[in-house]
């Protein structure tokens, strides 16, 4: 036992000394690995926190441009130079599908970034939302420079019209269209006049942009006073006396019409409207006529513009034996009556005398007894003198073959008596009134 037990002892001693010995490395290992591996896990994290630094993933309402590398039915993939790919909404998608504009691969598109990162880690965009943002920002730099912009009418209510702006829909107040003031004054708009809009080009201004509430409010008449005050100052240093310009009857009025030529009214006075005589000149024009005119006088410190419609036709007197015969039946238009006789309008700017011994075979002690102001009568012409602008007309005459019975020695004394007729004519007017 003892033998046995002290073979053992030395076992026992070296095992105890190797085991000393053989946990020395044992001990220094477990103090150096956990070091190296620190330093590993240490310049790994540094590594991290570097790339980390320098990425930066996209966040809300960002604008970033990318190229298709997917496109299926339902989803459209897109490399933007991120770690991972971003996806196009499905909806918008759908959307784009219906519209036979789904983005295909290799297409480079800007694009809107509507989340940062999705469940799977993927940056959600919109194609939509990102022309609308800088349609949105377009507009902002557009109501900075107080610049004037174009857009199509898309559809009204009853407080005005609707109007897109890229993608964007602005709204033009109905106080704030042109056609509001129209006439000189303003007025009411009817659902006519708004429908009537649809579809047009608009100059407009924007006086009011609201993100938050996605309101974008535009003005006509803003952009218009700006392109008229413009057009003026051109019109008024290109104009010249003797022009033919063509304008737009924007009001009519009892002494004549203001007529715009493109950013300046001129005035046709009423006696250049026509060369016959008129009651008022809405019997010539109305508003919103196209009408041709000729400039007569130009007060450049006053911005004053005289113009005359008559003076493109023909003086009718110096046509008039082209035109009529004696011995030919005319329609006339009784416009005054005098003791004498009654002047009868046969053409524009043509009148003539009916005497008081042509109305009738019996004798009559006024022309009333026969004819009436306004009333029309076939007349045969029985003198034309175009140096004296006498025209004479003949009511009992119509029926007769022979007018040879006109004698000049009466004609003569019929002129005299018509040399008279503005006297009598306006003292029997001012008696009237």
């Amino acid at each position: 036992m003892d033998s046995v037990h002290g073979s053992q002892a030395p076992q026992g001693g070296e095992t105890s000394q190797n085991s000393s010995e053989a946990t020395k490395p044992v001990v220094s290992q477990k103090k150096t690995a956990p070091k190296a591996a620190n330093d590993k896990n240490a310049n790994f994290m540094a590594s991290l926190s570097a790339e980390e630094y320098t990425y930066k993933r996209p966040k809300y309402g960002d604008i970033v441009s990318g190229v298709v590398v997917r496109a299926a039915p339902h989803e459209v993939l897109v490399d933007i130079g991120t770690k991972s790919e971003a996806i196009i909404a499905s909806k918008e998608v759908e959307e784009l599908a219906r519209e036979g504009k789904r983005p295909q691969v290799g297409d480079e598109i800007l694009a809107f970034v509507l989340k940062s990162e999705d469940q799977e880690g993927l940056t959600v965009l919109s194609v939509a939302r990102a022309q609308e943002e800088r349609d949105w920002r377009d507009a902002e730099v557009s109501q900075k420079a107080d610049a004037i912009i174009e857009a199509q009418v898309a559809g009204y209510n009853k407080g005005g019209l609707i109007v897109r702006v890229g993608k964007i829909r602005g709204f033009v107040p109905a106080s704030q269209l042109e056609i509001a003031s129209r006439g000189r004054g303003e007025r009411d708009l009817t659902e006519a006049d708004l429908a009537a809009q649809t579809g047009k080009k608009l100059k407009l201004k924007i006086i009011e942009i609201d993100r938050a509430r996605n309101r974008l409010i535009l003005s006509e008449r803003a952009a218009m006073r700006e392109v008229r005050r413009d057009a003026k100052a051109r019109l008024l240093e290109e104009i010249q006396d003797g022009d033919v310009r063509t304008g737009t009857v924007t009001s009519v009025a009892d002494f004549g019409v203001f007529v715009d030529l493109g950013g300046l009214d001129g005035l046709i006075h009423v006696s250049e409207l026509s060369w016959s005589k008129i009651g008022h000149p809405k019997e010539i024009v109305k508003p919103g006529d196209t009408v041709q005119v000729q400039v007569l006088g130009i007060d450049r410190n006053k911005n004053r513009i005289a113009l005359s419609m008559k003076r493109l036709a023909p003086e009718p007197w110096t046509t008039i034996e082209d035109r009529y015969a004696v011995g030919q039946l005319v329609s006339g238009t009784i416009t005054k009556l005098a003791s004498f006789g009654a002047f009868a309008r046969v053409d524009d700017g043509i009148e003539g005398l009916i005497h008081v011994s042509e109305l009738s075979d019996k004798r009559i002690n006024h022309p009333k007894e026969v004819v009436k102001e306004g009333e029309v009568y076939q007349l045969r012409v029985i003198k034309i003198d175009s140096a004296k602008r006498r025209l004479g007309l003949s009511l009992k005459r119509v029926n007769d073959q022979d007018y040879s019975e006109y004698d000049q020695q009466d004609a003569e004394e019929w002129d005299e008596q018509a040399d008279g007729a503005p006297q009598e004519l306006d003292a029997a007017e001012t008696k009237t009134e």
